[in-house]
């Protein structure tokens, strides 16, 4: 058990601290109940943290800060990568991601075509939602995260000092994929992206 623990810390060891690992990176290195077993000897021993079910870390030091873990669309890009699915966050989470909100919301959910899941990290919840294939069609991941934002404000909520930062962030993108996104969008949001297309074209 040992030595499964020692070939575990010198994997961990040689990436970056603050990587995000499952006990399945860990398969060549062992049987399934020794892995888990000396992942729970580590943890107990503070050589990692766990943060989550099945989730580990050897987190980053700050003198200030002191232990600082990953954030929580690191956890689920990690949880994504692992299972090979695509993700998108939907609701405050993508307001916040927009800068349309400054609190990091306690419960998070994401559009995926994966497996639907519950993750608990602490007082935090990310919820993984299956959606249709439609929704993840985007060419642009920050068009996708503008109709997610816009569409949890709703049409009659949105302000205008909203819009014209929603407008600013989209004239950053490429008119081939504006068009193209724009058609995955309810019409009140694609007349904000076509500002947007006319905004690049006037700055020209």
């Amino acid at each position: 058990m040992e030595s499964t623990e020692i070939k575990i810390i010198q994997q961990i060891s040689s990436k970056p601290k603050g990587t995000l690992f499952f006990p399945e990176d860990f398969k060549s290195l062992g049987n399934r109940e020794a892995i888990r077993v000396a992942l729970h000897r580590m943890v107990k021993k503070g050589e990692i943290d766990r943060i989550a079910q099945g989730i580990y870390t050897m987190p980053k030091e700050s003198k200030l800060l002191g232990k600082i873990y990953p954030s929580i669309d690191e956890v689920a890009q990690a949880i994504a990568k692992r299972d090979r699915a695509r993700i998108m966050p939907t609701g405050s989470y993508a307001q916040y991601a927009l800068g349309l909100m400054t609190q990091v919301p306690v419960n998070v959910v994401y559009l995926t075509d994966g497996a639907p899941r519950v993750v608990k990290i602490g007082n935090q919840t990310i919820l993984f939602k299956r959606t249709s294939p439609k929704n993840l069609s985007n060419k642009s991941d920050t068009i996708a995260l503008v109709i997610q934002g816009l569409k949890s404000i709703g049409k009659d909520n949105i302000e205008e000092a909203e819009i014209k930062k929603i407008v600013d962030i989209l004239k950053r993108e490429k008119k081939i994929n504006l068009i193209h996104d724009k058609g995955l969008a309810p019409a009140w949001i694609e007349k904000i992206i076509d500002q947007s297309i006319k905004d690049q074209e006037y700055a020209k």
